[in-house]
């Protein structure tokens, strides 16, 4: 068995070997296919992109919830969906040409997609990245090359979207040293979006409570800064829109992958906050809360971000399907980590064809309409994909990984041993600062 599997590692070794020699043409070639798919195709139009362009303006002129996007399509009329603030930093690209904002943003989300993959693999890595740092950077190619095909990658450029972006922000901020730095990374992510600020809870597992403060903070800014600019239009987003989840978009469409999307198109009916959701949710903490603090013992903050994560995804009432990039920094970590082969081997030949086979897309065809709630039951089954493999991944992190295996890293103190001071060995290994 140990000469199979010496001989298996060296052909797998072979293979990378070679994939990693064409690593940059791969990458160039991937990029140009995908930007043809989406020039040609219905991402032509990015019209996520235009919501932030186009109605960013109004923000200025005391109507910036009341007006829609002219692109919009004919079954759902697009609003800003955002607090006050996010028009706000969407002010500058407006002062662009829409052809020319639309590349800024595609290339912009190209750096931060490969600047996540630096970040992840610069973690796993740990110490062999400065010992062989060209053949980690040649994966950083290669892994950027792989999600572009990523179908919330895709779907991200496709719409326009702002996933990358905030994800690389987030992942900057949870991972920074600095404790202003970090929280106002987060408060004012959440101030833009407010699914970040479910990244408090990694600050508070952590330790780190001068960040969470400083994230409050920064969001109460945000807020502020929200009011200052157009008081009514701030008092009727905080106090009257906030938790409409039916003006940001159709519930059960398939779309959407949280726990409320699943429940529903599952049970035939919205099921809004109802007992089955809270009981979801639940399950979803109470897995959350254990794998959280097996990744803070083991000292593995990439995973603790990747954990916190999930869980906004999970329990938010609509997280479309590309909101689920942080599934990318997920296969980094499952490939390349140590602990437990034989629960990542599993993971990952569960993740990949969901994550680069489009069932969204599947789905879609065979809805009757967006609004549509109930379906086939097939068509329920395959509308849990994400979220049924996100509480998956949370118990087996949870209860399974690592037990008898190799700590990934068992030099390392724990996270919380080092409480504000912890950072300071992901800055390190991932190559993050202040």
């Amino acid at each position: 068995m140990s000469a199979e599997r010496s001989s298996r590692r060296k052909v797998l070794a072979d293979w990378e070997r070679r994939l990693l020699a064409l690593a940059p043409w791969l990458l160039v070639v991937s990029a140009l296919v995908r930007t043809w798919t989406i020039v040609t195709g219905f991402g032509n139009e990015t019209i996520d992109l235009y919501v932030y362009w186009a109605l960013a303006p109004h923000v200025l002129t005391d109507d910036l919830y009341q007006v829609t996007s002219p692109h919009s399509p004919p079954d759902f009329p697009l609003p800003f969906t955002y607090p006050p603030f996010g028009a706000l930093v969407f002010l500058p690209m407006t002062l662009l040409p829409w052809g020319v904002a639309q590349w800024t943003w595609r290339l912009l989300s190209a750096l931060c997609l490969y600047w996540i993959v630096r970040v992840a693999l610069r973690h796993v890595a740990g110490a062999g990245w400065t010992a062989d740092a060209a053949l980690w950077r040649r994966r950083a190619l290669l892994w950027t090359a792989v999600l572009l095909w990523m179908r919330p990658v895709y779907h991200t450029f496709e719409f326009g979207q702002i996933n990358l972006v905030l994800a690389a922000v987030v992942l900057a901020a949870m991972l920074a040293e600095n404790s202003r730095l970090a929280g106002a990374g987060i408060g004012f992510a959440a101030g833009v979006k407010l699914v970040p600020a479910i990244s408090g809870l990694f600050y508070l597992a952590t330790g780190r409570f001068a960040a969470a403060l400083w994230s409050v903070v920064a969001f109460a800014l945000s807020v502020g800064l929200g009011f200052a600019v157009d008081p009514e239009q701030a008092k009727h987003y905080w106090f009257g829109l906030l938790g409409d989840a039916d003006r940001v978009g159709p519930i059960a469409t398939a779309h959407n992958q949280s726990l409320r999307s699943a429940l529903s198109r599952t049970l035939g009916y919205d099921v809004g906050t109802s007992w089955p959701w809270l009981v979801a949710v639940v399950v979803a903490a109470v897995l959350t809360g254990f794998a959280l603090r097996r990744a803070v013992r083991s000292g593995d903050a990439l995973l603790g971000v990747v954990i916190v994560q999930f869980l906004g995804l999970l329990v938010s009432p609509i997280s479309w399907d590309h909101h689920w990039v942080w599934v990318a920094p997920l296969l980094i970590w499952l490939l390349h980590t140590r602990g437990t082969p034989w629960l990542r081997r599993w993971l990952l030949a569960l993740w990949c064809p969901v994550m680069f086979l489009d069932v969204i897309a599947f789905q879609l065809d065979r809805q009757q309409t967006i609004w549509t709630i109930s379906r086939p039951g097939y068509l329920s089954v395959i509308g849990w994909a994400y979220p049924a493999l996100a509480l998956l991944t949370l118990a087996g992190i949870a209860f399974v990984l690592n037990r008898g295996a190799e700590a990934p890293r068992a030099a390392e103190p724990p996270l919380e041993q080092g409480r504000d001071t912890a950072p300071a060995r992901c800055r390190e290994r991932d190559g993050v600062g202040a």
